[in-house]
């Protein structure tokens, strides 16, 4: 006998003889896997392939791919089986890999077809930069092209919607707009030619973090009366965050460095900048620092206000720098005068003017001591947190002009024209005493009240024309002791 197995082969039923029979060696072709995918609803994997094209075809054997190898995990004896559920949850947490081969009835077994893998998904929250990251491992593009991939979404258990697409070569995806305190769930879709498509696992998690102040109102920056600058912010109630970091820059073309470290919850924030030169513009501004010490939240610009002062002749001329940067912007500025009875609100300035006169002759007798001063006080339009500010800037002073001037004649007729005899001075003095005698040195007037006039009467009785004595001492603003003598004629008229 030859190695060849024995057949019985009969000829018209009428005898059978035995003859060799060479065995079946001849593996058939393999299927071409066309499709690897995770379901939805069970999150087992879905293979699909095209049968093989050999006629004696019994079945077909799944395999797992690992390392260039494969791992049998099923043999289905269906000749026209063509896709099969892998009943493990594996690609829920990696990438499986699966090959098919087909059998015949000789028990020949085919080359394994191409391989083809599970889209596996994985995402993080990153709390400190505030954005989910999402990644996934890339789909073969046969036997079918990968034309793109899409990212869908759902939150809080609701429906899958698209949350972004990106070119096959992408491999992964940051999603930046989020709410906090929910799930969201994500599969990513391999989308191929023929409109076939591949789906990941599913993958959850949730948005629990802490929260950020949406809103941080820098509400003044203000001069104070110790030479330092008081700053107040108003922090978003809702937020959880409970480190803040206060930052100055001093200057347009200086730098931000920290001054200070709030580590506490609060809704107002108020400090006291001792170390900063009122002289300068300073600008302040509040950040929210998150877990990783990261600003999540910045606070708009507080900047102190600093006056400037120029004199010519009777004007006083004040400058001064816009405040900046409410949100409601600049309501109007009042210019505050400093009088014997504290600084007093005299003007009120629209708010795009940063340049203002004052006549210094209007103002004179209600300043006191040897300076005039002012304060610039600018008040917010509106603030959509009702927290309007206030601000105030340091004080500005220029010396009191010291003059007096006697007139030497005047007119009592009761004409309403020069009826009056007193002095006139630019400043209110520390001390004043004014005597008037006739040339015979009879005392006809005396007053120690400088906003007091001679009508030239003596108790009341009109004097007579001709030449009088006066005699003035008066103590000036600095300290100055003024002593003056002068004559005054006084004529009646139409006599």
């Amino acid at each position: 006998m030859s190695k060849g197995s024995l057949c019985l082969v009969s000829f018209l039923i009428l005898f059978t003889i035995p003859v060799n029979c060479q065995p079946d060696t001849q593996p058939p072709l393999p299927p071409v896997l066309n499709l690897v995918t995770v379901s939805q609803v069970t999150g087992f994997s879905e293979i699909s392939w095209t049968l093989s094209p050999s006629p004696d075809v019994k079945g077909y054997v799944v395999y797992v791919f690992i390392n260039d190898e494969g791992y049998a995990i099923d043999t289905i004896r269906n000749p026209l089986a063509s896709n099969y559920t892998h009943s493990s949850l594996i690609s829920s947490e990696v990438s499986r890999s699966y090959v098919v081969a087909a059998f015949d009835n000789a028990g020949n077994i085919s080359t394994l077809s191409n391989v083809l893998k599970t889209i596996y998904l994985t995402s993080r929250l990153d709390s400190c930069s505030g954005k989910i990251e999402i990644g996934w491992n890339s789909y073969p593009s046969y036997p079918r092209e990968v034309l793109s991939y899409t990212i869908l979404g759902s939150l809080n258990g609701g429906a899958y919607t698209e949350a972004g697409k990106v070119p096959k070569d992408v491999n992964s995806y940051t999603i930046s707009q989020f709410s906090f305190n929910a799930q969201y769930c994500f599969i990513v879709r391999a989308d191929m030619e023929d409109g076939f498509a591949s789906v990941s696992n599913n993958r959850c998690l949730s948005t629990k973090m802490q929260v950020p102040p949406q809103w941080i109102n820098a509400g003044y920056a203000t001069v104070g009366s110790a030479n330092n600058i008081l700053l107040s912010f108003t922090i978003d109630p809702a937020s959880e965050i409970r480190s803040y970091i206060l930052e100055r820059k001093t200057g347009v073309s200086g730098s931000y460095s920290q001054i200070h470290h709030f580590k506490e919850k609060g809704e107002t924030f108020v400090y006291s900048d001792a170390n900063a030169d009122i002289r300068k513009i300073n600008h302040y501004r509040l950040s929210a620092l998150n877990s990783c010490n990261i600003p999540v939240t910045v606070s708009n610009i507080a900047s102190n206000i600093v006056p400037e002062l120029n004199r010519q002749g009777d004007d006083i001329i004040l400058s001064w720098n816009p405040y900046k940067e409410w949100r409601g912007g600049v309501g109007s500025y009042i210019l505050s005068v400093k009088t014997g009875s504290g600084y007093e609100d005299m003007y009120t300035i629209l708010p795009y003017d940063t340049l203002f006169t004052v006549r210094y002759s209007d103002i004179m007798y209600e300043v006191a001591g040897n300076e005039v001063c002012f304060i610039i006080k600018a008040f917010e339009a509106f603030n959509p947190y009702g927290v309007p500010g206030e601000s105030h800037s340091s004080d500005i002073c220029t010396e009191v002009t010291e003059i007096i001037t006697v007139p030497n004649v005047f007119t009592p007729d009761n004409n309403l024209v020069n009826d009056l005899f007193f002095t006139v001075l630019s400043f209110t003095p520390e001390g004043y005493h004014l005597l008037i005698t006739d040339l015979r040195r009879k005392t006809v007037y005396e007053s120690r009240d400088h906003t007091q006039a001679w009508d030239g009467t003596r108790g009341g009785d009109p004097l007579p024309e001709g030449v009088y004595l006066w005699y003035l001492e008066v103590r000036t603003p600095s300290g100055k002791a003024v002593k003056r003598r002068g004559t005054v004629t006084i004529i009646r008229q139409g006599r």
